[in-house]
């Protein structure tokens, strides 16, 4: 029997990675559309991250391995960037910018309020797997000091207060409206009465 194109493609995709786990496909794809460059590398680690959820030794080894990179190499990389975890992250993500800007503006107070609040340090996630905490050294918003990023949102000139308030919210389900960065209707609305008194 002669097969058709159509039938070696529909074969060729359904192949199983060798680990078992489907989850390493997406990964794979990403190897081969970089071509298994070794300067791919955080690349990779994004989508080996967007797909486990964290980058476990595994993981790391495997990456490691296809890129033809020293373990030392790649575990470097992944410690470095604060984007990265090696451990599994919580329902909801918060990290608090502690480069010099935000730290003179209270950046600490934040980190030891939500410390005492949760029981947790930077790097932990609390018992229930709500809350991950976390510290980088710049997040480079400088001018919106203290900065931090909650679910990856770019939250600016926040206080230990209204962060608290925030991260409640967010844990209990609710919108954390009235909190962080203006919501882009607020900035229309200060715009419209800054010409209003302007005229």
């Amino acid at each position: 029997m002669v097969k058709t194109k159509v039938q070696v493609r529909k074969s060729a995709t359904q192949t199983e990675h060798p680990s078992g786990d489907p989850r390493f496909n997406m990964v794979d794809r990403t190897l081969k559309r970089f071509h298994y460059q070794q300067d791919a590398l955080i690349e990779v680690l994004h989508t080996a991250q967007e797909v486990f959820g964290f980058l476990e030794d595994d993981l790391l080894i495997y990456v490691a391995r296809q890129l033809k990179l020293p373990l030392s190499w790649v575990y470097g990389v992944a410690t470095f960037y604060h984007f990265f975890s090696l451990k599994p992250q919580g329902d909801h993500t918060c990290t608090i910018c502690m480069g010099t800007a935000c730290y003179v503006k209270q950046a600490a107070e934040i980190v030891s309020l939500l410390k005492q609040e949760y029981g947790i340090e930077p790097g932990q996630t609390t018992a229930d797997g709500k809350l991950s905490l976390a510290t980088a050294r710049c997040l480079g918003s400088c001018g919106l000091a203290p900065v931090l990023v909650v679910d990856n949102e770019v939250l600016g000139r926040e206080t230990a207060e209204s962060t608290l308030a925030y991260v409640k919210a967010l844990i209990a389900g609710k919108s954390p409206n009235g909190h962080g960065l203006p919501t882009a209707a607020a900035v229309e609305d200060a715009e419209e009465e800054y010409e209003e008194v302007e005229a």
